[in-house]
């Protein structure tokens, strides 16, 4: 049985696994990922891989290793770009990992490779016209028009996270603007707000805590009790999303909007976030705002398979053409 091996890089885990050309997840193994740097980021993807190989025992005949990974990638040249514009470094990851693993790699951002596997595995099979927007750490999205998913010239196009939801904001973004979705909606986003409110209410559900980040689950609970804290975060949380899907759907003309991420695709968050949505503004979304119906958890990792599988399925066709 051929296989191959993908790897999701996200901002706090990287997931590796051995998956059939068809997409099964035959083993899978979850790790604490560095991302403070490009060269690092590549260190703890080699350094993971290795164990994978060396305590996970490999199923099938692995033919290739697709890897997805944060910010902007050249996959047609293999070439990691940068991670954000103020970490910008690169590095022909692809070449890399063959050299040391003497296996074809193959490359992509991490919210494309989500979008290629919704594309192929799930509401791509119902339309051709989609977008897939990640509510995770970060925020970003992909448009997927005619069945292409756009990438843009520089490899920046889908970086939703970026689009300013508020006018009056002083949250001030990586990217150098005020009031970007991604840092009133983001799971880091969310936790960073409540850092900043908490002291100014004692008597919250919501304690500091020594390390770790406060979770969006935490929050969405406290919602439901009435707390305070919770409402005003979350609340503007809900608003940021609801402007930023209202603003694509304008711009792209989808048939449906699909939220994945560790936030976006909770039932409780995309129920609250109806509400907000404009009847005239969402009036041709024929297939609705939905979760993903694909596992959340590896979405990304099936998609970075994908990159691999794709490549594998173009060289046999130019082998039998």
């Amino acid at each position: 049985m051929r296989t191959v091996l993908g790897v999701d890089l996200g901002g706090t885990k990287i997931l590796i696994g051995e998956l059939t050309l068809t997409g099964e997840v035959l083993s899978q193994k979850s790790y604490t990922s560095i991302v403070v740097s490009q060269k690092d980021a590549t260190q703890c993807i080699k350094e993971c891989l290795h164990d994978f190989l060396s305590t996970i025992p490999l199923i099938g005949q692995v033919q290739a290793i697709g890897i997805g990974v944060v910010g902007r990638v050249d996959r047609k040249r293999g070439i990691w770009i940068e991670i954000h514009p103020e970490l910008s470094q690169q590095i022909d990851l692809a070449k890399e990992i063959e050299s040391e693993f003497h296996w074809p790699c193959y490359i992509g951002n991490d919210v494309y490779c989500a979008t290629l596997s919704e594309k192929i595995y799930g509401i791509g099979q119902e339309t051709d016209d989609f977008i897939y927007l990640n509510i995770g750490t970060g925020i970003a999205a992909r448009c997927v028009i005619n069945g292409q998913i756009i990438e843009g010239k520089n490899f920046d196009a889908g970086e939703v996270g970026h689009m300013v939801v508020d006018m009056n904001s002083d949250v001030e973004c990586v990217c150098g603007n005020k009031g970007c979705v991604e840092t009133l909606a983001s799971g880091l986003g969310l936790h960073n707000r409540v850092m900043e409110l908490i002291e100014q209410y004692p008597h919250s559900c919501i304690q500091k805590k020594e390390s770790g980040r406060i979770g969006a689950i935490e929050l969405f609970e406290g919602y439901d009790q009435n707390d305070e804290l919770c409402k005003i975060v979350v609340d503007r949380a809900l608003k940021a999303v609801a402007i930023t899907i209202m603003n694509l759907i304008r711009v792209s003309d989808p048939d449906a909007i699909v939220l994945g991420g560790g936030v976006g695709s909770s039932y409780w968050f995309i129920e609250h976030l109806l509400m907000l949505m404009n009847a005239k503004t969402t009036r041709f979304i024929t297939k609705g705002i939905q979760k993903t119906k694909q596992e959340a958890k590896t979405i990304g990792l099936k998609g970075a398979a994908l990159l691999a599988i794709l490549e594998i399925e173009k060289a046999g066709e130019e082998h039998y053409a």
